[in-house]
């Protein structure tokens, strides 16, 4: 390849640049257009005062000028006097890779081992051949030859491996399809090499079944998205030792009854918890060097992009497991050692849907009863994630559930399948959000609506207004008690007029531990810890108290081997888990302290005085009955921001209205029941 230096003259190459778009250059080019009739010569001169003015490629000026495409034969005829014009101008040689072999496996070495993929795309070449001589040359292509400071970078690199420079000329389309297939195979070589690192990883982790052993032998297989045809996955499992082990931390999951399952890389290994009875425990600690290929097992049986480690990723799996349908859902998050991966588990045959089953107190369950066979209206349930709030929508449907009666629910994903039920899934990627779905049940007939969540205004009031136009609409929010449901609405900017126009009553709920009846401990709290919870020790000297007895440790490991430990709860003490409800009926009373913007505490202390049985008050009954303790009401409940506030407004207050005998505090100025200015009667 001849080569024109670098030195020669500049001012002689910019008038040559100049008179190739000139409108009276002589175009070769142009002149076969004309005579084949795509243009005539007014637009050809109109066509290189445009390429003058905005550098742009003379087909494209032609075809946006014509409106019509070029034939492939125009086009390569265009392609051979730009190649040629490029020539003359930079006074280097061409390339063209449509007409020329340029092995993609050999610019890829150049790239990786001379010059780097970043000073390529800096400054718009391609290394493509090295060629041995005295001294030996590296060929490269660039869009501009003439480049100063793409010169001074080459030569720089090149110049410590001992090689020279011949610069060939190669136009910015060519230059771009070269780089996007150099970044496809790219793409296509990590895949590979993806692969053969799991491969290596698998042949490394050998046999898993000593690590294991003790998750059992039972069948894990897949299932239809009906739960009909089984696809036998056993055999299979028996192959691969990574399928074997993440079958079995599934099946370890549900025989202990977990409702989540939580993979954590760690920096020394990675370990596998469960979330039993609502707290997590770790179950095993695994090799670190199977991460990798147990996440990715986990993400093919959840279907995701295998591929994709930097973004978070949902999933869904299902399985069989002893005649039963499970759902898995799942998520996983890059994290600083390797992806997470968390599942909830929802097992449908393991719940028991009624609100006899849920609700205890016989007046609560009354109560809740008596609203949700109301024909219109909101209900609401709040608590926070995992506190049983989906179960107890689920129980008033099952109840309600007729088949004179039309149910529609929204949900983010559907939990359980109801038969008779119209259940519809959330999808934001397709805009069917809760708000857009609850708009197309109003014109569905409905009778009952249940949305799964309440998160932003449009929803709250599209809820409100179904309620208030006949129909039962059911719905949760996140709030510590039933009254923050008033405040929470308003925060979304709903109208107070219309919360207390639609609301029926609010279930706020927690989920406690029930203490083991086979390993508890009878035992008598000390003074100090009753008036913690603002209990008497004289009223509650009838009443027995039990705490668990709860191993953990060398204390676990030693009653496990010894066989001492507890066949029911394991040495955890808990086996079970027991709800804990405020439920708040809509009265007058409510509806005005609403209407009047009234407190968060206002409205719960008004709520009480009609016979409201707290969080608080529910939770220290199944303590007296003997199915919890006073540790988990204090770790579920008395910790909550206002309960501990609830026992010092179990205390007479100093002042009450003389027009109402409502009970007030001291810094109300005007009483907030019956808006008498003063109030002057004390107790």
């Amino acid at each position: 390849m001849t080569q024109t230096p670098i030195s020669s003259s500049t001012q002689k190459q910019e008038k040559l640049r100049t008179a190739l778009v000139s409108p009276d250059y002589f175009n070769p080019f142009g002149n076969k257009l004309i005579q084949s009739g795509f243009i005539n010569k007014e637009q050809l001169k109109n066509a290189l005062v445009e390429v003058r003015k905005t550098k742009k490629p003379l087909v494209k000026v032609l075809e946006q000028l014509t409106q019509r495409a070029l034939s492939p034969e125009l086009v390569r005829q265009y392609k051979q006097h730009h190649l040629f014009e490029l020539k003359i101008l930079y006074g280097v040689d061409c390339v063209d890779p449509e007409s020329e072999d340029i092995a993609s496996e050999h610019m890829t070495e150049l790239i990786e081992s001379l010059v780097p993929i970043q000073v390529c795309r800096r400054h718009k070449l391609l290394p493509l051949q090295r060629i041995d001589g005295e001294p030996p040359m590296l060929v490269i292509a660039m869009v501009n030859p003439d480049d100063l400071q793409a010169l001074d970078d080459v030569k720089q690199l090149l110049r410590s491996k001992g090689l020279g420079l011949q610069r060939i000329v190669i136009t910015e389309e060519d230059y771009d399809k070269l780089l996007q297939k150099y970044y496809e195979e790219e793409k296509e070589r990590q895949k590979i090499q993806e692969a053969q690192k799991q491969k290596k990883e698998l042949d490394r982790l050998g046999d898993v079944s000593d690590i294991v052993g003790d998750l059992g032998d039972h069948a894990l297989d897949d299932a239809d998205q009906e739960g009909g045809d089984d696809l036998a996955s056993s055999s299979e499992a028996n192959q691969a030792p990574i399928i074997e082990l993440v079958n079995k931390i599934l099946i370890k999951a549900i025989q202990e009854g977990a409702s989540d399952i939580h993979v954590e890389p760690q920096e020394e290994n990675f370990r596998v918890r469960l979330r039993k009875d609502g707290v997590l425990r770790q179950y095993f600690t695994l090799p670190k060097h199977i991460i990798p290929a147990v996440t990715a097992r986990f993400k093919i049986m959840g279907e995701l992009d295998i591929s994709e480690r930097r973004l978070p990723q949902d999933g869904k799996i299902r399985r069989k497991f002893q005649g039963r349908t499970v759902d898995f859902r799942m998520n996983t998050l890059p994290s600083r050692y390797g992806e997470k991966v968390c599942l909830r588990i929802l097992d449908n045959s393991a719940t028991q849907l009624g609100l006899d089953f849920l609700i205890s107190d016989q007046e609560t369950l009354t109560k809740v009863r008596d609203i949700a066979s109301r024909p219109f209206g909101l209900i609401l349930v709040t608590g926070p994630t995992g506190s049983g709030k989906s179960t107890s929508l689920y129980s008033v449907l099952a109840e309600r559930n007729d088949p004179g009666v039309n149910i529609s629910t929204a949900e983010d994903p559907i939990e359980y399948a109801l038969p008779g039920i119209t259940q519809v899934q959330v999808i934001r990627e397709k805009g069917m959000n809760f708000a857009s779905i609850l708009r197309a049940f109003m014109r569905q007939d409905p009778d009952i609506i249940l949305v799964g969540e309440t998160r932003d205004a449009e929803t709250a009031k599209t809820a409100i207004e179904a309620a208030l136009t006949g129909h039962l609409v059911l719905t949760t929010l996140h709030t510590n008690d039933a009254a923050g449901a008033i405040a929470r609405l308003d925060e979304m900017g709903v109208e107070p007029f219309m919360i207390s126009g639609a609301l029926l009553g609010v279930l706020a709920q927690r989920l406690m531990r029930r203490v083991c009846t086979q390993c508890r401990e009878p035992y008598n709290p000390t003074r100090e810890e009753l008036a913690r919870f603002g209990l008497s020790a004289s009223n509650e000297e009838s009443v027995t108290f039990y705490r668990a007895k709860a191993l953990n440790g060398e204390a676990l490991q030693t009653a496990t081997n010894n066989g001492t430990v507890c066949i029911k709860c394991g040495g955890s003490g808990y086996k079970g888990r027991v709800g804990v409800y405020e439920f708040m009926v809509m009265s007058e009373r409510l509806e005005k302290l609403i209407n009047q913007g009234a407190t968060t505490d206002m409205i719960k202390e008004a709520a009480v005085e009609e016979g409201m049985t707290t969080i608080l008050a529910y939770s220290l009954n199944l303590v007296r009955e003997g199915h919890t303790t006073l540790e988990e009401v204090e770790r579920v409940t008395f910790t909550d921001s206002g309960l501990e506030s609830e026992l010092k407004a179990k205390r007479k207050t100093s002042l009450v209205c003389s027009n109402c005998n409502a009970e007030l505090e001291q810094q109300w100025l005007d009483c907030p029941y019956c808006m008498t200015p003063r109030f002057s009667e004390h107790h």
